[in-house]
């Protein structure tokens, strides 16, 4: 269904502006935006609220480009895309559509990747693998593909939470379809199938690493390929990578044509487990993390063919020395900020293992530690950030943590340096949407409020 509202929006320039956050982390894909003039701290009451509006339920970031802020959220049996006025919040347009998704583990239904806006489309992925190109301006349907009928996707732990991305003609998805379908990329003009890659050829036979007395991997058919982590494209000694973090692992691709580089197995070896936080690159090296049993975290580095790798560290070589060793970081969903060689991250798999920390890249090594534990639903709006999310901009993290506080901290590798704090009052547990930053504002949300802040400095 599409209800579209006419009013007169600015459309911007075919390059992304400075304030444009057009999809998930941003428009450098990172969670660090270059804008400037910022503040470094508020009052008791918060920084000043623009606007607030209720929304449906969803873990989905809004997306946001020429002026256009795009929700995609869940109302009742629906899954919805709407497209708002940045400044009043005002409706330009709505497509809906039903849906029969339920969380198997009780969590909310609403979709949990972002979407990603360009000149002429907004796409969505929506829980159930429902992929959606809409026009953007009108929001009307240019073409769908429904993934879970088109591919064989084993019956995912949470639905759908790996958010699209763009390389040239190509949208490029983690699908999660056996057998070597984990990636697929799509013409985003048409939505027709370019490649598949990824799956039974990939991991099957290779060593697990991590999973002492059980060297090979042995494929059965069934497995789940799909993780909830967002693949990143770089650019590494000279050439376009793909980086996924998969169920199974690591995997490197030419997103051209989705041949397969190099892989490393990485994940729990218990069945209930997920890889979602997205993987860190910094020139050819290559960070991942996961929460689950001990997984922990490596750094590779991508050697000069693109081909081959090194491991320059893992909790896993780490723990053969010394098995009381810190894991380093165990990051449930939210993307590390790497800034002058230091990972800025919330560790812990559940409410109880939350810790905010710094850690030097090239070593491992643990700069500082800030104890973020609280117990799960021991409150709504527990006065810790818990596993928070981040974004970077004017050389400050903005944070929001699991239970609506919004906080404001240096970048600072020798300690942590809180500057302001805020509960924010509609905000409740669970807050696990990223944070996004556009023309000094910050929009945040739950599943039940989207609010707008002015973070401007006066």
């Amino acid at each position: 269904m599409i209800l579209l509202i006419f009013l007169v929006v600015p459309f911007g320039s075919i390059n992304l502006k400075a304030a444009d956050w057009p999809n998930f982390l941003g428009p450098s894909k990172n969670g660090i935006s270059s804008e400037t003039g910022l503040i470094g701290s508020w009052p008791s009451e918060g920084p000043k609220e623009i606007w607030k509006k209720q929304v449906g339920t969803g873990y989905s970031a809004p997306a946001i480009r020429d002026q256009r802020l795009v929700l995609f959220h869940r109302i009742k049996n629906e899954e919805i895309v709407e497209a708002f006025n940045v400044r009043t919040a005002e409706l330009i347009w709505r497509h809906s559509y039903p849906t029969r998704y339920r969380d198997p583990f009780g969590y909310n239904n609403g979709p949990r990747c972002s979407p990603l806006i360009t000149k002429k489309y907004c796409f969505t992925f929506g829980a159930e693998g429902l992929l959606l190109c809409l026009d953007i301006k009108t929001g009307k349907q240019v073409w769908q593909r429904k993934t879970a009928e088109d591919f064989k996707i084993p019956e995912a732990f949470f639905g759908v939470g790996a958010s699209p991305v763009l390389e040239g003609e190509l949208l490029i998805i983690m699908v999660g379809g056996q057998p070597n379908s984990t990636m697929v990329a799509f013409n985003k003009n048409t939505g027709k199938t370019i490649w598949e890659s990824v799956g039974q050829k990939t991991w099957e036979g290779v060593s697990a690493i991590g999973w002492p007395g059980e060297p090979l991997v042995r494929w059965n058919g069934f497995e789940k390929l799909a993780s909830y982590s967002t693949p990143k494209l770089a650019t590494v000694h000279g050439k376009r990578l793909l980086f996924s973090l998969t169920r199974q692992g690591l995997v490197a691709l030419n997103p051209k044509d989705g041949s397969i580089k190099f892989s490393r197995w990485f994940r729990s070896r218990v069945n209930e487990s997920v890889n979602a936080a997205n993987p860190v690159v910094s020139g050819s090296q290559v960070f991942c993390s996961s929460a689950y049993y001990g997984a922990g975290s490596f750094l590779l580095d991508v050697g000069m063919d693109c081909e081959s790798f090194t491991e320059v560290w893992s909790t896993y070589e780490k723990r053969k020395i010394d098995r009381k060793i810190e894991p380093v970081l165990e990051i449930h969903w939210t993307t590390p900020i790497l800034h002058n060689g230091y990972l800025y991250a919330f560790t812990g798999r559940n409410e109880p293992d939350a810790q905010f920390r710094c850690v030097e890249l090239k070593t491992g090594n643990i700069k500082w530690n800030r104890e973020e534990r609280w117990r799960a639903y021991s409150s709504k709006q527990p006065k810790v950030y818990g596993r928070g999310s981040a974004l970077m901009a004017d050389n400050k993290l903005f944070v929001l943590g699991e239970g609506g506080l919004l906080g404001l901290f240096e970048v600072n590798p020798n300690k942590p340096i809180e500057l302001a704090r805020y509960q924010v009052p509609e905000l409740h547990y669970p807050c696990w949407a990223a944070p996004i930053l556009s023309d000094k504002r910050l929009y945040i949300r739950s599943e039940d409020y989207l609010i707008c802040f002015d973070v401007a400095k006066k």
